[in-house]
């Protein structure tokens, strides 16, 4: 029997057939994939503020209250890139952070995770944004060099196409068989003008991913950790952030960022 102790983070991955999926915890880092049609528990301790370290209850995306309406990294851009600032000089929470950011090439892209789902993604996130959303194939529909014209792009497009996953159909693998590239080329009259010259025409690929999975549940039901702080049960797949259980019960990892854990193999 083998204990890790950890402030849990989003799950690591890299880009193989299957997908490998890493959790970074205090005494090493767990190979997920290793734990396939294995039990396993999940006991939460405490919190600990991803910035602060406090132990305060977590707000939202693994900081504590005061942290998330604080910290650049939780800036309501993150969300809604069409409110992004820095191109023109102008300071959200911390311009320095906000430059450093929004101002790197973005990649606006189709995905399929449930149904066909337009998105944005800094360039250096192809192709972990598309993992972390669960997305099975996705393609680069323009590449822009900062994230305000990649956002009202994704606007533009959010008439034509969902600009969220629906995690349910995405964990059930219901997935309609749809040609990214037809539709990448059917939207390009859609683009905004200041858009239509970073069209990416030549060599279009989709990326197909494929997760480890051994078996797609029928029913699911989120494990909440504040209502079951101790959970236990067997492994039988990881698709996006979300580990999957034999008894159908499912976790998302990225929901509890922030919660400090002891997983039990």
């Amino acid at each position: 029997m083998l204990k890790f102790t950890g402030v849990l983070k989003k799950m690591l991955t890299e880009y193989n057939n299957p997908i490998d999926y890493y959790l970074e915890m205090e005494n090493g880092f767990i190979h997920l994939n290793d734990l396939l049609d294995k039990e396993l528990s999940i006991n939460f301790k405490k919190y600990e503020c991803l910035n602060c370290k406090s132990e305060e209850p977590i707000f939202r995306q693994g900081f504590c209250k005061a942290c998330f309406f604080e910290m650049p990294q939780a800036g309501e851009w993150i969300m809604k890139p069409e409110l992004s600032t820095a191109h023109l000089g102008i300071k959200d929470r911390d311009l320095a952070y906000e430059e450093r950011v929004q101002l790197q090439p973005h990649i606006v892209y189709l995905s399929l995770s449930s149904e066909v789902k337009v998105g944005v993604t800094r360039k250096t996130q192809v192709p972990e944004r598309w993992i972390d959303q669960g997305a099975v194939k996705a393609i680069e529909i323009v590449e822009v060099p900062n994230r305000y014209l990649a956002g009202i792009t994704e606007v533009a497009l959010k008439d034509f196409y969902a600009d969220k996953t629906n995690w349910q159909k995405m964990l059930k693998n219901e997935i309609p068989k749809v040609d990214l590239i037809a539709e990448k080329e059917k939207l390009k009259s859609l683009l905004p003008t200041a858009v239509q010259d970073y069209f990416l025409e030549n060599g279009t690929k989709d990326y197909t991913i494929n997760f480890p999975v051994l078996k797609y549940p029928l029913k699911l039901s989120s494990l909440n950790l504040t209502k079951t702080p101790n959970f236990n049960g067997k492994l039988i797949g990881i698709k996006g952030q979300y580990l999957m259980f034999e008894d159908n019960t499912v976790f998302n990892v990225r929901n509890y960022e922030g919660f400090v854990v002891d997983i039990i193999v």
